[in-house]
């Protein structure tokens, strides 16, 4: 049995949607599977010599743990090309859980729901904001807690996203540890609003509140720290004409919103690292409104 297995990148939380917003982009990793008398797992690409090849490999985790949900074991060798940077707020590990799953769903010939897709990651990965979108495509609202709910939602297809990659990894545990305990009543009611605003603005298509809409109190304030010139690129995105600018996921990756200036965008906000002597890259990309997807070899 040979096939392959596309993920798309994702992009979270924009702005206010802490842990709970995520959209799926047009950027993929691909996982070449076939089964195998032993496992084996090659990596090409972003990560080359970041991403073990070992038990430890993140889609081998999901397929064994998925096998193992329906007391089944067969042994697969995976080609991964991984085109999502690591360790920059896009969602790649959630590529390499989401790609396990269905490959583990594929070689069992066994069914299953969105919500077992989703209790399966869980085990792997707390941030459902990654994994649903990768899976879903579109926009997916999540609500955790005592279990989860979310909804997934087409976004409007006028709205391109502009993502700057610096060539600096920030680790989601370090992003994680310089978030405050707690926070003021005035900051989470901020922040509310603003989720509130935002989902609102892209369902009504009125994109001149996606500005206000994405600005945030949670944890942009404290991560943006972590991102070289952060706020150069922010205001040099709204001065290109970006709609939206905020910190992709735990960064270091910083995402504009678009609609007709992509270019200029993407001109203005790498011209800044690129000034500053930072190496980074600029990626134009639509939004991915189909999720993952496999297909016979």
């Amino acid at each position: 049995m040979r096939f392959a297995v596309t993920v798309p990148a994702s992009t979270s939380n924009l702005g206010p949607g802490f842990d709970a917003l995520g959209l799926a982009l047009s950027l993929y990793n691909d996982f070449f599977v076939e089964t195998a008398s032993a496992y084996k797992v090659e990596v090409e690409g972003e990560g080359l010599g970041q991403i073990p090849t070992d038990d430890t490999n993140l889609f081998l985790k999901a397929y064994r743990a998925t096998m193992n949900r329906f007391g089944a074991e067969e042994a697969v060798r995976v080609r991964i090309v991984n085109r999502i940077p690591l360790g920059r707020g896009l969602g790649s590990s959630a590529t390499a859980i989401v790609a396990g799953i269905l490959a583990a769903k594929k070689v069992s010939g066994e069914e299953f729901s969105v919500r077992e897709v989703a209790e399966i990651a869980l085990e792997l990965e707390p941030h459902l904001d990654n994994i649903l979108p990768a899976y879903m495509g579109g926009l997916v609202v999540v609500a955790s807690g005592d279990g989860f709910s979310y909804v997934r939602l087409n976004w409007p297809i006028e709205l391109k996203v502009v993502v700057v990659v610096p060539e600096l990894v920030v680790p989601t545990k370090k992003a994680r540890s310089v978030l405050p305990d707690g926070y003021t009543r005035e900051d989470v009611v901020f922040n509310i609003q603003r989720v509130a605003l935002l989902v609102s603005a892209l369902w009504k298509k009125d994109f001149s509140l996606l500005k206000e809409a994405v600005r945030d109190r949670i944890h942009q304030p404290y991560r943006s720290r972590l991102v070289p010139f952060f706020n150069e690129l922010v205001a040099e995105g709204y001065r290109a004409g970006a709609l939206a600018v905020y910190l992709s996921g735990a960064g270091s990756c910083v995402a504009a919103i678009v609609e007709r200036s992509s270019e200029r965008v993407a001109s203005a906000m790498c011209g800044v690292l690129e000034s500053a002597g930072v190496k980074a890259k600029c990626m134009e990309l639509a939004v991915d409104n189909a999720g993952a997807r496999l297909k016979e070899l």
